[in-house]
């Protein structure tokens, strides 16, 4: 797993480590966080982005990807805290509410 998707599990204990994401599940919905590096020139120094991906269950049952939205704050603890903010109006449930 990358690090700072497992300095981001400490923050949201309720999450599901694959391996390599992050997963939040509910009935209706799903949210993974994944990182990623964003090559060029200065990529060795620059801060790596965290992916939040949002997922709704259609009718047959399976999630459908939808929206999904970059994050790349130095600062892990302001860092989650934008990721959860964005996902509680995103998915309009509390974090602790999806598992």
């Amino acid at each position: 797993m990358t690090p700072r998707i497992t300095l981001l599990r400490e923050y949201f204990p309720t999450a599901i480590c694959t391996g390599n994401a992050l997963v939040f599940i509910s009935e209706d919905s799903r949210v993974e966080l994944t990182e990623h590096n964003r090559g060029g020139f200065a990529s060795e120094q620059s801060i790596p982005v965290i992916r939040v991906r949002l997922f709704h269950k259609i009718t047959t049952g399976e999630f459908e990807p939808g929206h999904y939205e970059d994050f790349q704050l130095p600062d892990l603890h302001d860092l989650a805290g934008e990721i959860e903010k964005f996902i509680q109006s995103a998915v309009g449930k509390n974090i602790k509410e999806m598992s």
